[in-house]
């Protein structure tokens, strides 16, 4: 099935916290940035509308369901960073709060398709994330991405 509802704006990563679920290692203190301001400008140049249109080729989501997760402000919630303890790119996917049946957008819909739409969000996630590596790679020789610990000092400033 084929999700077709326009494709929204890339999640603006900026004015984020520390990503959820993220621990600093005593080894990256100091590395504290998650590159975010690169990552989205990647966003901005397409990765997002690229993994985005992969995605609704076989995504589950019906074009309610795509309506209500756009509602919920949920494509905007997507957090995409650099793990610098892990040094690679990762993503947090936004999932539909615990106080679901009390929202009006929520109204109509049962667990089991709250985490059927939970699941395809972060199916969403990782075309996204496969997305941007693609530009990483493509830009790889061409630019200053490049956040791992042997591209670190390419890096313009």
């Amino acid at each position: 099935m084929t999700l077709d509802i326009a494709v929204p704006e890339p999640p603006d990563l900026s004015n984020r916290g520390t990503p959820r679920g993220f621990e600093w290692e005593e080894e990256t203190l100091g590395s504290e940035d998650f590159y975010r301001e690169d990552i989205e400008d990647l966003l901005q140049e397409g990765a997002w509308k690229e993994g985005f249109s992969e995605w609704a080729e076989y995504t589950s989501l019906d074009e309610t369901h795509g309506r209500t997760v756009d509602d919920l402000g949920l494509f905007q919630s997507f957090d995409f960073y650099w793990d610098p303890s892990e040094d690679r790119l990762r993503f947090d996917a936004p999932t539909i709060s615990d106080d679901w049946r009390e929202q009006e957008a929520t109204e109509s819909l049962d667990s089991s398709t709250v985490s059927m739409i939970d699941g395809e969000l972060d199916d969403l996630g990782r075309a996204v994330q496969e997305m941007l590596e693609d530009y990483l790679e493509r830009n790889d020789e061409e630019s200053d991405y490049g956040w791992g610990e042997d591209t670190a000092g390419n890096r313009e400033e």
